[in-house]
């Protein structure tokens, strides 16, 4: 009897401007009903193009040459027809960003019920019941209210269960989930995997999930197919891939992972930030006078230090205010309660003054490619801030790029070229490379691993720590992966709801939580 999903000798190349780019080469594997298959392996493997293969969802430059049959139905050269049968129904998919998949026009309900109106034919109250049903089902609290809600405002994890529910809308008999917890905080990540577990098990369906992220195929897959340069380098039962790897490549990935601790402070290091009951609320206004009824309160009244050297670790769930106090931190948003950077109080500092501070405190965000621009050249996005702040101005600007590139991992010769010719890797460092240029004293890295391979993940960390302890960098580490966390960071704060609920030395804290709501980060780190 046949697999559910076939897949034997799948091979997709594109052209363009005459230039043939093989991206998979002769994959095979099969998928059931019940079964989850992981397809691991470093962005470019080819992991994301094999999926949209399976039923033609690539673009008019992919050249597409094998099978791929579902239930026996052959869907390489189908009809369009028989595609449009297949795609949602029978075949659904869950993308990595569901902020860019959802529509930000239309409200959640609106978007669950197109899907319902052209499969199934659901209308009006019909449609709407079945809405309900399903955002219960993947555990939306509180559906009714959310219906007339836009995917802006929503959390990520709320975002990426209307995305399962859209999914799950016509009962498919393979669910393919690319990358679909990779932005999530561990805790959402954990029910998201635990839903889908749940989902496979009362639906009886087969689960193709793509990912980088090898803890989560430990403890979810069935089968593993390790891809690499567009071939399947090594596949089979998951629990004896991970105990025997066989391929040189699945030890590597399986080696990749954040280890190693930070050196250690000196005792007679600089005191570089202080808060002293530092606080952000955000006025919630209504009426036509715009009275303030209410407020966000992002952060409560907090109080942190960091030493020159020292990498301070801020950990929580989205919402939980890291980023918020990282902001205040730099004076960029604005805030209550005592700030001093190198002993100097900032509250009576205005935008002018704090101008000639700007180049000490430097920020690293977790999305290289939204803040690079693409219109800038490499050594352009580098150098910029090197002119606003008059940095070095005895040597050539090309100079000190060149010299920063270096320092970063990156080839000085590639400075001409625009954030889209490179790796996100390479995204990563050109970022950091901008940062450091300025040779600040504080650098807030706002989840700058997170969207990265394992391998680069380890590569970053390295590099990160490298600098820190060449130059006597302050860090202000933002993270929802804990492993990262505990590799980087010398203390370690962590925040729900506005509130510091736990903070101490890095070893301390792992190793002894003193907080159930910390238990529970920890436990559902994969």
């Amino acid at each position: 009897m046949s697999a559910l999903l076939e897949v034997n000798n799948l091979r997709v190349s594109f052209s363009q401007d005459g230039e043939v780019t093989q991206a998979v080469r002769g994959v095979s594997f099969t998928v059931d009903r019940g079964e989850t298959v992981a397809l691991v392996g470093e962005s470019g493997s080819g992991k994301s193009v094999t999926a949209l293969s399976t039923v033609s969802l690539l673009g008019d430059s992919a050249h597409v040459e094998g099978s791929v049959t579902y239930d026996g139905a052959e869907m390489i050269g189908a009809s369009k027809q028989k595609l449009m049968e297949v795609r949602g129904n029978d075949i659904s998919f869950i993308f990595q960003e569901p902020m860019t998949s959802l529509n930000p026009l239309h409200t959640i309900e609106k978007q669950l019920a197109e899907s319902l109106a052209l499969h199934q034919g659901l209308t009006g109250g019909a449609a709407r019941a079945r809405i309900l049903e399903l955002m219960e089902k993947v555990g939306i609290r509180d559906a009714e209210s959310r219906l007339g809600a836009y995917p802006h405002q929503l959390s990520g994890g709320q975002r990426q269960r209307v995305m399962i529910a859209m999914a799950l809308a016509n009962r498919p008999d393979i669910l393919i989930a690319d990358e679909p917890t990779t932005a999530l905080d561990v805790t959402i990540q954990a029910q998201i995997l635990e839903l889908l577990a749940e989902l496979k098990s009362s639906e009886g369906m087969g689960l193709l999930f793509i990912t980088h992220d090898l803890g989560i195929v430990r403890k979810f897959a069935d089968k593993v197919c390790v891809m690499k340069d567009g071939e399947i380098v090594e596949a089979g039962n998951a629990a004896e891939v991970f105990a025997n790897p066989q391929h040189a490549y699945t030890r590597t990935l399986l080696a990749a992972e954040p280890s190693g601790r930070p050196q250690p402070v000196a005792d007679d290091a600089e005191m570089l930030v202080e808060t002293d009951d530092l606080k952000v609320w955000f006025p919630i206004q209504a009426g036509l006078m715009k009275r303030t009824v209410g407020h966000i309160k992002a952060v409560n009244p907090s109080s942190i230090s960091v030493r020159a050297g020292e990498t301070l670790g801020i950990v929580g769930e989205s919402g939980s205010g890291k980023t918020t106090m990282a902001l205040a931190i730099m004076r960029l948003i604005a805030s209550e309660g005592g700030v001093s950077f190198r002993g100097q109080d900032l509250r009576q500092w205005s935008t002018k003054d704090l101008r000639s501070l700007r180049k000490y405190m430097q920020i690293v965000f977790q999305d290289p490619f939204g803040s690079l621009s693409p219109r800038m050249t490499c050594a352009q996005i580098i150098a910029e801030g090197l002119a606003i702040h008059r940095v070095d101005q005895n040597r050539a600007p090309r100079e000190l790029v060149a010299e920063v590139m270096e320092e970063v991992g990156l080839d000085p010769g590639l400075m001409d070229r625009y954030p889209h010719e490179f790796s996100g890797g390479q995204r990563q460092r050109i970022a950091i490379a901008r940062a450091m240029v300025l040779r600040p004293k504080l650098v807030v890295l706002d989840e700058p691993t997170s969207a990265l391979d394992m391998t680069v993940q380890v590569q970053i960390v390295d590099l990160l720590r490298g600098l820190q302890e060449r130059y006597g960098l302050a860090y202000l580490f933002i993270s929802h992966d804990l492993k990262v966390v505990r590799a980087m960071s010398h203390k370690v704060v962590v925040m729900k709801q506005g509130d510091i609920v736990e903070g101490g030395a890095s070893e301390d804290l792992f190793e002894n939580p003193q907080t159930e709501y910390t238990r529970t980060l920890l436990a559902a780190a994969v």
